[in-house]
């Protein structure tokens, strides 16, 4: 390696607050997936209460999914499809910021 190039980053972190059976959470997995995330830790917000006021203080949103990648928060489902669109999503899962 030159000394110019910096080195390659590690993936990054994917968390998804979700629940069992919403569709949206089911899309943005399967995107990510097929982007090639073998890793998404998952708060069930359905299971404990607590959780989801977590999520809706960090937020500031009710709804589900809401993804981060690294220290961004994406959003949901849509805003998630949104940066796969424009090519952003793969500079994210790659440890690089927006």
């Amino acid at each position: 390696m030159s000394q110019d190039a910096t080195p390659p980053r590690a993936p990054a972190n994917v968390i998804m607050y979700t629940t069992a059976i919403c569709p949206f959470c089911l899309r943005a997995e399967q995107l990510l997936r097929a982007r090639g995330v073998c890793g998404i830790e998952k708060i069930r917000v359905d299971l404990d209460p607590a959780c989801r006021d977590e999520m809706m203080r960090i937020t500031g949103r009710r709804t589900v999914p809401q993804i981060f990648i690294g220290d961004y928060h994406v959003g949901g489902c849509e805003e998630l499809q949104a940066l796969d669109r424009e090519g952003s999503l793969a500079t994210l899962l790659r440890g690089h910021s927006l």
